[in-house]
């Protein structure tokens, strides 16, 4: 991806471990976690929505070309 290995990403990690602490380190995972989770949430409703306005347009169409 970056070109990070596995000796890059454990100094990263304990650059980290030694500027935030121990303590913290759960709670910021768990705020990363839920960050990406809604992100994901967030894209699907908006597929959704997506999808659902193509549909909409779909039938519009549909409708009004058989008035003519």
């Amino acid at each position: 991806m970056f070109g990070l290995g596995m000796p890059e990403l454990l100094i990263i990690l304990v650059i980290i471990l030694i500027v935030f602490g121990a303590g913290k380190l759960p709670k910021i995972g768990e705020g990363l976690g839920k960050g990406i989770s809604n992100f994901k949430k967030s894209i699907k409703e908006s597929e959704q929505l997506e999808e659902g306005d193509e549909k909409d347009q779909k039938s519009e169409t549909s409708s009004t070309g058989n008035n003519s």
